[in-house]
């Protein structure tokens, strides 16, 4: 019983990629652990592969003593000497066990035991090999459908594309070849899971890095990225070479290069836009493809107004307001859009309001409007001396607006339009 098993150890190892000594550590293990179970988990068992004569040995392990007390992991002279004429009180011999006396169901638990340890030396190995790989592409074949979750097939094992990761309108099926980006790589009870995703904007990232030779080589940077999946993107680039247009390099000769991301993603829409130090250029740059005539900065809020002509107005919001969200995704900064109507129209309201107050005249409500100052709030919020600071104004003249100001109710506010806002 369990002989013979050289050839098997060897293809086993073969079919698995891993070491043999790897599997007979399993086999020996399960073994042993089998052997416990019907011999009693008390004795001290050991089991050794005899390469030579391709089985599993079974070694009882015993104290050699003059009175036997336990008799589980002690043994007398007289008993020694009749297994090894050399023994010497107080040594620890072994004692062969007959495997034939494991049984049928001692062997299949230690089958189980080594279908175990391989899948975990299997589960090892391949995280090993694929630690590393978080953060990069990985193609393969679409296996099935688990839940909703696609399997793709890398391979020496599979990855998981869950239905999180997955673009709703992306149709695949079996068979068909896959491209992904690597999200994690998990180590669970059931082994090793790659998690990789069609929805994330590293997925687009690594396309272009594999398309634009300038980024590879250190040239041309992708600062940043915005992705609404399958649907429409951005990505942001510059160049550490002033003769090298990171735009056109990522574009290609007659749009080549950005036409075979934009074929991977089935056809989702790319705008390729300039990084830019000064955030107001680069906000402008990631609103394209509108144009923008004015920019109001507030750093304090990290925040952009841009007005831009009415006719501008649609384009610079996008269809449901993409193309400002992602504007505002791609830059960090929240930003709110107004066409050059809207803005005559709120200063108007503006200044009307101040002109409510008793003392305010057009050109006093010009001065205070100019410099941010624009409703009844926004007058009472600042220092008679911050006012002065900004506007110019004479304090006494000041000190008279508010007073006057804190007697009168606000006039109602039109609220802002949502879609204008990201």
């Amino acid at each position: 019983m369990f002989k013979g098993l050289n050839r098997e150890i060897e293809q086993l190892a073969k079919d698995k990629g891993i070491s043999k000594q790897l599997i007979i550590d399993a086999v020996q293990s399960a073994f042993m652990t089998a052997a416990k179970k019907k011999f009693g988990p008390e004795k001290e068992i050991e089991a050794h592969f005899n390469e030579n004569d391709e089985e599993i040995e079974l070694f009882e392990f015993k104290t050699v003593v003059e009175t036997v007390t336990d008799p589980d992991k002690e043994i007398n002279m007289e008993d020694a000497l009749r297994h090894d004429p050399e023994t010497q009180m107080g040594d620890v011999i072994g004692l062969k066990l007959n495997s034939d006396e494991l049984g049928r169901i001692a062997a299949q638990a230690a089958k189980q035991v080594i279908i175990q340890k391989i899948r975990d030396a299997e589960s090892d190995i391949i995280f090993e090999e694929y630690k590393d790989r978080k953060g990069t592409l990985l193609a393969g074949i679409v296996r099935r459908f688990e839940k909703g979750s696609m399997v793709v097939d890398l391979g020496r094992t599979e990855a998981i594309l869950p239905i999180s990761e997955q673009i709703p309108r992306e149709i695949f099926r079996a068979g068909d070849r896959i491209q992904t980006y690597v999200v994690d790589i998990l180590k669970t009870p059931r082994g090793t899971e790659i998690i990789v995703s069609r929805a994330s904007a590293g997925l687009m990232v690594k396309l272009f890095e594999n398309e634009v030779p300038e980024i590879y080589e250190g040239i041309v940077k992708i600062e940043a990225a915005a992705r609404e999946p399958g649907g429409r993107s951005k990505i942001a680039v510059s160049s550490k070479d002033s003769d090298v247009d990171p735009v056109g390099a990522c574009v290609g000769m007659k749009g080549s290069r950005v036409q075979a991301v934009v074929q991977e993603l089935r056809g989702e829409k790319i705008d390729i836009v300039a990084w830019n130090l000064d955030p107001a250029r680069y906000v402008c740059n990631a609103i394209a493809p509108a144009e923008v005539s004015k920019v109001i900065l507030d750093e304090k809020n990290h925040a952009m107004e841009l007005v831009v002509a009415d006719d501008q107005l649609s384009l610079a919001i996008g269809k449901k307001g993409q193309n400002v969200r992602l504007a505002a995704r791609l830059t960090g900064w929240h930003i709110d859009i107004h066409s050059e109507t809207k803005i005559k129209q709120m200063a108007e309201e503006g200044k009307k309001e101040l002109i409510r107050i008793d003392g305010v005249t057009e050109t006093i409500a010009d001065v205070l409007y100019s410099q941010g100052i624009t409703s009844l709030e926004t007058l009472l919020k600042y220092t008679v001396e911050q006012i002065a600071q900004t506007t110019g104004l004479d304090v006494a003249k000041i000190e008279q607006i508010r007073q006057s100001a804190e007697k009168l109710p606000p006039l109602e506010q039109a609220a802002p339009e949502e879609s204008n806002q990201a």
